[in-house]
């Protein structure tokens, strides 16, 4: 058979089961569609060795029958290849509007920039995966079309290399079994989840694959006996139904397996049965809950396992009701109840719904504005943007009420935080707390179904950076990443004005190079960061000085007008050069404290330290904390020296003795301190141990020379053989 009569018999065909559809599709714009594709592709084939022509005519049947679109993505979706198969794009892109309408040129743009994308080098860990997903967050038919082309493509991946396999199994998993999910594609969901573990994990796969053929006959008489009550009391009321038993995927099963850590053997829910009712509009409601009744007179149900969907459909317009019961043998089942509307929806999703809605969306399009929300936030990087994108596809509803009884869905594990920034941004910005059912909440506090929930504000509010901790939902950590940034530029605003005031101080150049050496220093990404830091304090002003401009002896009162207030500053004594700060004996001066780690003595080589809240503290140069506080802030010390004075005062001094125990020591000790030198002890602390001891003395001293003279006499006690100044 030649080649062009082999494509008129597929065309014969493809156009045969469009016309058997229910669908309302123009076929002679489809297969003139269909045609001028095959004009431009000829037998051309993709590397598995497919040709492109009949891969895009089976994408066409998905859109159409799996699907339910109609004639304008149907024809995009046969078009959709050929500018990848022609020099002459520029003229095929101005033919293509002419030929087939606006319409169909708008579904491949949105389809060539998808495509455009280089899908070679995406991954999960690329930011290019982040700009397909920005992609698909447009147009609903375009992604729905791009889900059925993939499917075509899992659908033939075998004559693929290794790798290719594992790259489209991996974006399957992670984005289009999803997105299918999120659209109510859940038939197409499930393939595309089967076939992305048969290639990720193939042993487990084919173990599980296994498990299902071998055990088919028995769940076939399982099902036999399970629903022959049920339809005996379903034809007894007079209710046309159909029924049908639906195995469990082998991805769910797997994932079940894995959640649960069981065996396949434990996995109660291997199949579900559904219950399909013919019912008018009005009483769908009424007839599945008859069904329901019926269902549960026979069969004990599970509380815990009930799924209204009917009376709050999902945002994704699936409706059904779920409920699991003990059957025979003691098994538990899975039974589905709806009409045959609701199952339309349930397996053609969107196009479905849009069906029966008379054309209008659904809350998928406030879903995927949130989604490009996310996308377009350019704080959070391409595998945050990933992790989220997975949670709110996928995750499950709850449905909570405003005080006027307004019904809001967010995702399950949703924060009052959450459901203010769902109501308006600027009550998110500025919740404090809420109401449960009257009861009072904080803002962390997690949402269930059928609460009743009101919001408390306040005017000086602001968004925290932990609050990101605990939203879930795409728009609220979107508006609090945004607000966060704004705070933050404006602070980095202004520590670029400190910056260019102090350089102009300094008499140093604000240039581009010495920006550059100050960000290269402090291991920073930006200059943003580095005004920032200033502002905030966590860089302080005079250590860019140290970094740019060395000088051998820094003044005291020249870095304490750095780091101080200019009236602490004015307050203080310096040397006539300004070069050491000096410290009153008396210390009379509350600008400054003495250091406990070192205990300073007037006639102590001193040096001055500025703290952030305690002012200056003064440390003897031997203190054993200098070295590390040197080496981190080099830019705090000060030269310090004592005032000379004749009038005396009190300084804490530590003793430390060690010698040998025996009887009237301690007296002998203490004999000397009061009376030999004159000296006040504040405390004293002995431990004796076989035969020889160690002492700790606190005392006040007038000077060093005062503790000098202290330690002499203490050395000329009988039994004491050594004595040091201690540094504690």
């Amino acid at each position: 058979m030649s080649e062009r009569l082999y494509f008129d018999n597929e065309l014969k065909t493809m156009m045969a089961l469009f016309e058997k559809s229910e669908l309302n599709i123009d076929l002679t714009k489809v297969e003139e569609a269909c045609r001028f594709a095959y004009q431009i592709l000829g037998n051309k084939s993709w590397e598995s060795g497919g040709p492109i022509i009949y891969h895009s005519m089976d994408v066409a049947q998905i859109v159409a029958l799996a699907i339910g679109l109609g004639t304008d993505p149907v024809v995009a979706a046969l078009l959709h290849n050929v500018f990848e198969s022609t020099a002459d794009k520029d003229e095929l892109i101005a033919e293509i509007p002419l030929r087939f309408g606006e319409q169909v040129s708008d579904l491949l743009e949105g389809l060539f920039k998808i495509n455009s994308i280089d899908t070679v080098t995406i991954s999960v860990h690329s930011e290019n995966f982040r700009r397909l997903l920005l992609a698909l967050s447009g147009d609903l038919r375009v992604v729905l079309i791009k889900i059925a082309d993939r499917l075509e493509d899992m659908r033939n991946l075998d004559n693929l290399p290794h790798s290719l396999q594992q790259k489209y199994a991996t974006e399957s998993s992670y984005l289009y079994a999803p997105l299918a999910h999120r659209m109510g594609l859940y038939n197409i969901k499930s393939e595309l989840e089967d076939m992305s573990l048969k290639y990720l994990k193939p042993a487990d796969y084919a173990k599980i694959a296994k498990h299902l053929e071998d055990t088919v006959k028995e769940r076939e008489d399982f099902v036999s006996v399970f629903v022959k009550p049920i339809e005996e009391k379903l034809v007894a009321r007079g209710i046309k139904f159909d029924m049908k038993a639906r195995t469990k995927s082998i991805y769910s099963i797997w994932n079940k397996m894995k959640r649960q850590r069981v065996s396949f053997d434990e996995v109660y829910d291997l199949f579900a049965i559904r219950i399909i009712i013919d019912s008018k509009p009005a009483n769908e409601k009424s007839d599945c809950w008859q069904v329901y009744s019926i269902v549960t007179e026979e069969y004990q149900p599970n509380p815990e396992r009930m799924r209204d969907w009917i009376s709050i459909p999902k945002s994704n317009g699936y409706e059904s009701l779920h409920t699991t019961v003990m059957g025979p043998a003691g098994k538990w089942v899975e039974v589905q109840i709806r009409t045959r509307r609701m199952d339309d929806v349930a397996e053609k999703g969107l196009a479905a719904h849009w069906k029966y809605k008379g054309g209008k969306g659904s809350d998928l399009d406030y879903w995927l504005a949130g989604i490009r929300e996310l996308l377009e936030n350019p704080a959070g990087d391409a595998n945050e943007v990933i992790e989220e994108f997975k949670t709110t596809v996928v995750e499950d509803e709850i449905f909570v009420f405003t005080p006027k009884g307004d019904l809001r869905k967010l995702p399950a594990g949703a924060t009052i935080l959450d459901f203010a920034y769902d109501i308006h941004s600027d009550i998110g910005d500025k919740c404090v707390g809420g109401k449960v059912n009257q009861r009072k909440v904080s803002i962390k506090h997690k949402l269930k179904n059928g609460d009743q929930v009101s919001i408390e504000t306040a005017s000086n509010q602001k968004p925290k950076i932990d609050w990101l901790d605990f939203v879930v939902t795409s728009k609220a950590k979107s508006r609090i990443k945004s607000n966060l940034n704004e705070a933050k530029r404006l602070e980095a605003e202004n520590g670029k004005e400190i910056v260019k005031r102090k350089f102009r101080n300094w008499k140093l150049d604000y240039c581009d190079e010495n920006i550059r050496k100050l960000i290269a220093f402090f291991n920073l990404k930006s200059a943003q960061e580095l005004f920032y830091s200033v502002s905030t304090g966590a860089i302080d002003a005079l250590q860019l000085k140290t970094v740019l401009k060395e000088e051998e002896t820094p003044r005291a009162k020249e870095v304490l007008g750095e780091l101080l207030p200019k009236k602490v500053v004015d307050n203080l004594s310096f040397d006539p050069g300004n070069e050491f700060l000096i410290i009153d004996k008396g210390l009379k001066d509350v600008n400054y404290k003495l250091a406990q780690c070192c205990n300073p003595i007037f006639g102590d080589p001193i040096f001055g330290f500025i703290t952030i809240r305690e002012g200056i503290k003064i440390h003897r140069i031997s203190c054993p904390n200098a070295k590390n506080l040197y080496e981190r802030y080099p830019y705090r010390f000060i030269k310090a020296k004592w005032r000379e004075t004749k009038n005396y005062n009190s300084f804490q001094a530590s003793v430390y003795l060690e010698g040998s125990d025996r009887q009237g020591i301690i007296g002998d000790i203490s004999y000397v301190i009061a009376k030999d030198v004159g000296i006040q002890m504040r405390s004293i602390n002995v431990d004796t141990k076989n035969g020889a001891f160690t002492g700790t003395l606190r005392v006040y001293v007038n000077n060093i020379e005062h503790l000098e003279f202290l330690i002499n006499k203490l050395k000329s006690i009988k039994g004491i053989q050594n004595v040091l100044r201690a540094d504690f």
